[in-house]
């Protein structure tokens, strides 16, 4: 039975057990009791009537609302849905997830302060904490892998920025134990969940105190959107509001909008997602020209073991190394039909990225080759089509390598 409580001008559904039921019918919703509408109007607005501030919603408990900048009716809507997904207490919307990155960094950090994170985490963010250290804010970066990233803890470290799976090489990491280690010095851990999404994982739950999502991929789903969030575990959260008042990267309304129709399908596209990826990492795994293929539940993964005990979903991504060099691997690359040579992931549309000369093309080769990125490694964001065109695309691409 779906029960409604009132909350300040909002509607809130409660009560609601299931991810799926949660992506469809989460989150508050702000309406108007004499139009009825049965979806989230895009409030299209810069301000808000301040006559009467007392009597203004507070819509995270900061500021009455009077401002877009500050906040939205329509992002708050989709950030409270994202809230109750991660588990977290509140979520705040932004213009992008490296705008989410940027905005927790800024609410977390100080001069003096030391990040801990993996040489596997998405490469601009390794680029944005290299850059901060002109504010006298430190970066230590461990080899990849769970144990060197908590080998490495130590007083004095203040953050631990991980993925959940990284990419490209799809490695799990173990957030139970990491956050275990960070809490005993005193470290705020924080998750970026972009990939495994939280129907994989909801890294709260195991104890992070931050999950950081590009929503430009799964959460929105149909390569249509620039977005990102950023959870919340505690009230922590309020400080990162203040910065993403004064740094200005919420998210669009209209952007949220499109968010939020997207996340409505989220548990049928990422259980479509992993039934696709898991038939053509079987299908990789038999093809002579394939040298390796990395796919978290596939049992020759390095972190197999880790994803069985902590996801639900495996995701849409695989990984493959074609036998022989670059040049084998650019002819795969190139001779997709249906497959769309690009960047980025977790669309409809299937996907093929050559790391080497896009994603981690500003990387050394040294490091590259300490992440594990080969010149003949290509990572395939498996879309929602048939599976068996998609194996049949590969298939003759691979007959050029």
């Amino acid at each position: 039975m779906i029960r409604y409580a009132i909350l300040n001008t909002s509607v809130k559904i409660v009560s609601f057990v299931g991810k799926g039921t949660k992506s469809v019918r989460g989150g508050v919703r702000h309406v108007d009791d004499n139009m009825g509408s049965i979806i989230e109007p895009i409030y299209q607005t810069s301000l808000f009537d301040y006559r009467e501030p007392e009597r203004r919603p507070s819509l995270h408990g900061v500021v009455p609302l009077k401002y877009s900048r500050e906040d939205n009716p329509t992002v708050h809507a989709v950030e409270s849905k994202v809230a109750e997904l991660e588990h977290g207490v509140d979520a705040l919307g932004t213009s992008s997830g490296m705008a989410a990155i940027t905005t927790l960094m800024m609410a977390l950090l100080s001069r003096d302060s030391t990040v801990l994170m993996p040489l596997d985490v998405y490469g601009s963010t390794l680029v944005l904490m290299e850059r901060l250290s002109k504010f006298g804010i430190k970066t230590v970066i461990t080899d990849p892998g769970t144990n060197n990233v908590i080998n490495s803890l130590k007083s004095g470290i203040n953050v631990v920025f991980i993925e959940s799976v990284s990419n490209p090489l799809l490695r799990v990491y173990d957030i139970p134990k990491i956050v275990k280690a960070a809490h005993e010095v005193n470290a705020v851990v924080v998750v970026d969940n972009t990939l495994a999404t939280p129907m994989g994982i909801t890294p709260i739950s195991h104890g992070a105190d931050f999950v950081i999502h590009s929503a430009t991929k799964y959460l929105s789903g149909h390569n249509d959107v620039v977005a990102g969030f950023i959870v919340g575990s505690d009230d922590r959260i309020k400080g990162v509001w203040e910065w993403r008042r004064f740094l200005g990267t919420i998210m669009e309304p209209f952007t949220a909008f499109l968010v939020d129709r997207g996340l409505k399908t989220l548990h049928i596209r990422m259980r479509t997602h992993e039934e696709n990826a898991k038939a053509v990492a079987e299908f990789l795994m038999d093809h002579p020209k394939v040298e390796r293929v990395y796919y978290p539940c596939l049992d020759n993964h390095e972190t197999y073991e880790v994803a069985k005990k902590l996801l639900s979903n495996c995701g849409g991504m695989v990984s493959f190394e074609v036998k022989g060099g670059l040049k084998e691997a650019m002819a795969v690359y190139k001779h997709v039909k249906m497959i769309i040579p690009s960047v980025s992931f977790g669309g409809a549309e299937s996907i093929i990225t050559h790391p080497a000369s896009t994603t981690h093309v500003h990387w050394s080769p040294e490091d590259r080759a300490r992440a594990g990125i080969k010149d003949n490694l290509l990572r395939l964001s498996v879309g929602l089509e048939d599976p068996e065109d998609i194996i049949n695309d590969l298939n003759q691409a691979l007959n050029y390598a």
